[in-house]
């Protein structure tokens, strides 16, 4: 593995750390971590298998970093949002689109390098990216609502973060997808990228 790639798990390694120090509900905390115990190790061993580029993991490092972030308050209290709500005389802590948003836009370079390899066209790999962040999207939203039917309702909603909006999960979703659909106005680079591997 180079060592930027260390270095990059190593910075990701202190900022979670940092974020596990006194949260604000620990058992909220923990429920939001459930998923990094998960993708972590298994981001490492791809890593190892397919070789990411920096970039692709630096990107994951930032998205993943604001994860560690939100969970530390809760998405719906993000105290570092506040001040962009009162300037916008926001009503609401929009900290958990930001973060859907970034999910889209920051990931999609990883997961295009995860699928390019399985097909033979960059059209097709941009497209089953694409439908790849949608459908990740979609099942973390159900699994935020399984988790708020099955444990103590205060944190089931400290969980899910709605806010009282109840097209929530629908609105991140789709900031998910405008996020995704960002890159997809990369695509001569993208194709460059593709190619480049095929050689």
């Amino acid at each position: 593995m180079p060592k930027s790639h260390k270095i990059i798990y190593a910075l990701y390694v202190v900022v979670w750390i940092l974020s596990a120090i006194n949260p604000k509900y620990p058992q909220d905390w923990l429920l939001e971590n459930v998923l990094v115990f998960i993708f972590f190790p298994t981001v490492v061993w791809l890593d190892l298998r397919y070789r990411f580029t920096d970039l692709s993991l630096i990107l994951l490092l930032i998205f993943a970093s604001l994860h560690s972030l939100g969970a530390h308050y809760t998405y719906a209290e993000m105290e570092y949002f506040k001040p962009i709500m009162q300037f916008f005389g926001l009503e609401r802590n929009h900290f958990d689109r930001v973060v859907h948003f970034l999910f889209g836009l920051l990931t999609f370079r990883i997961i295009f390098e995860l699928i390019t390899p399985k097909v033979k066209s960059w059209g097709a790999a941009l497209f089953f990216t694409f439908m790849t962040i949608a459908g990740i999207s979609a099942i973390y939203e159900l699994i935020e609502w399984g988790a708020a039917v099955i444990l103590h309702p205060d944190l089931g909603m400290a969980f899910l973060g709605t806010q009282g909006d109840i097209w929530d999960a629908h609105k991140d979703m789709l900031m998910a997808k405008i996020g995704a659909a960002i890159n997809l106005l990369l695509y001569p680079y993208y194709k460059r990228f593709f190619l480049r591997l095929q050689e």
